[in-house]
């Protein structure tokens, strides 16, 4: 048994990066600062989008994208229950009805099919999230919200550099959510940003992140400056620092590397697992960007006792998740019956996910799956 804990997910932080990081100390800048427009530009050149907005996390990110649609409350929106339980928290603060879509259960991204069964007269958006990092079926979803009018955002906290039909992820939904959290495949500690092609939503979404303020720090900063800004929206503060978006530009330029890494350590990985676990399907339009690695295993075998056992064998193996609609919150103010979901409830009890992050190396991988192979006999 190896001696050190392997996690899930762990942050690759070069000296760069960390000389970034002090240089940015250094200036006069500690927030609202130009690094943090240099880091919104350097996004927006790599997906192709005309704009974006930082912020403190992605979160922050799926909040603000919603309240910038400016819905009202009581209205629906459908989204996937396999998934952090902050997609749905996003409509819960803006006084949204979730509605859940089961999963497709090859890929286990949201269900097209379901979602066509879960529209009302009170359903204007989508939020579709890109699980494991592969981007969902989306031609399909932007035929549904084109014929229902409904708004699309994508949730692609997994999947920021993943391909869909040969067009990165970040301008297909009407706005796209990236997160920075230190698992992701580029970190700024915590942080989150939102893309999008729309100005009208990225006025909303410049004001929403700074208490819904029409003037930020930058613009009231220098001898020529007014003093005087009006608050037209109830934002909150959801600002980023310049310190964090010094190590976001420094860690973008290894983003392609690092997805490269995760991609062969996935290909490795589906060479010796055992053929009677299953792994996620990638689609033949997609490329993923395999933020996470999760596998099914058979069923029958005690996804609780494998995860147990893996544990033991100090391989820091996790859930993926734990279906919204089962947390006690949503229990006890948006409830739905578990038996409406048999894909995603399949899924739950069988998935497990192996570690991925660009650090690993192949004797990692064949380490965890030589463990596995124990833990399922």
């Amino acid at each position: 048994m190896r001696k050190d804990f392997l996690p899930y997910g762990l942050h690759d932080i070069s000296e760069e990066d960390i000389k970034a990081v002090i240089d940015s100390l250094k200036g006069s800048w500690i927030t609202t600062g130009p690094t943090i427009a240099a880091f919104e530009k350097a996004v927006c050149e790599y997906v192709g989008a005309k704009f974006a907005v930082a912020v403190n996390s992605g979160t922050a990110a799926l909040d603000i994208a919603v309240a910038a649609l400016g819905l009202n409350p009581g209205d629906e929106a459908i989204t996937t229950p396999l998934t952090f339980a902050a997609t749905s928290n996003a409509l819960v603060y803006n006084g949204i009805k979730p509605v859940f879509a089961d999963i497709d259960p090859k890929t286990l991204n949201i269900d097209p099919a379901d979602i066509r069964k879960k529209i009302t007269p009170k359903t204007k958006l989508i939020i579709y999230v890109d699980y494991t990092g592969q981007p969902c079926k989306i031609d399909e979803l932007r035929a549904i919200a084109d014929e229902h009018k409904l708004f699309l955002i994508e949730d692609a906290a997994h999947a920021i550099g993943a391909m869909y039909k040969g067009r990165r992820v970040g301008t297909l939904a009407d706005m796209t959510t990236f997160s920075f959290h230190p698992v992701k495949h580029i970190t700024t500690g915590e942080g989150g940003m939102v893309a999008t092609n729309n100005e009208q939503f990225f006025k909303k979404l410049m004001m929403l992140r700074t208490h819904g303020i029409d003037k930020d720090a930058g613009t009231r900063y220098g001898p020529n400056a007014g003093w005087a800004y009006d608050m037209k929206m109830l934002g909150r503060n959801y600002r980023i620092t310049d310190f964090q978006c010094a190590l976001g530009i420094s860690q973008f330029k290894r983003l392609d590397e690092f997805i490269e890494k995760r991609r062969k350590l996935v290909s490795f990985y589906k060479k010796i697992l055992p053929q009677e676990v299953q792994a996620i399907e990638e689609l033949p339009d997609c490329s993923s960007a395999w933020h996470i690695f999760p596998v099914l295993l058979p069923k029958g075998v005690d996804r609780d006792a494998v995860f147990q056992k893996m544990r033991k064998a100090n391989i820091g193996v996790n859930v993926h998740y734990i279906p919204v609609y089962r947390h006690s919150y949503y229990q006890q103010n948006h409830p739905a019956n578990p038996k409406d979901y048999p894909v995603t409830e399949d899924a739950f009890s069988r998935l497990i996910t192996l570690p991925l992050f660009s650090k690993m190396t192949m004797e990692d991988a064949r380490y965890v799956v030589e463990e596995l192979k124990a833990a399922i006999q």
